[in-house]
């Protein structure tokens, strides 16, 4: 059964579910990315969590993410150890 952190939070008037994931997800084609994320936020809203998904991880001294390109701005500007220190719930399935 999967289980992942989120860290749903409320920034800029938006509802965004950011979940810290394995470095290997960078490794993912974008079309298996956006399949990621959709599923993501399926499964957040079905726990009925509110707000967009969006997918950060670290590849060595690099935070990389997805998520919408409205967000860029904020998403460059947090770190995975920011991320971390903002989890508040867990989903599982």
């Amino acid at each position: 059964m999967p289980k992942l952190k989120v860290a749903h939070i409320r920034e800029q008037g938006q509802d965004m579910l950011i979940f810290p994931l394995d470095h290997s997800f960078g490794n993912k084609s974008n079309h298996d990315q956006n399949e990621a994320l959709a599923e993501l936020e399926h499964r957040a809203h079905s726990a009925g969590l509110a707000g967009k998904a969006v997918a950060i991880w670290q590849h060595g001294r690099h935070t990389h993410f997805r998520g919408p390109s409205n967000w860029q701005n904020f998403l460059r500007s947090i770190s995975m150890g920011w991320v971390l220190a903002n989890v508040n719930k867990e989903l599982s399935w």
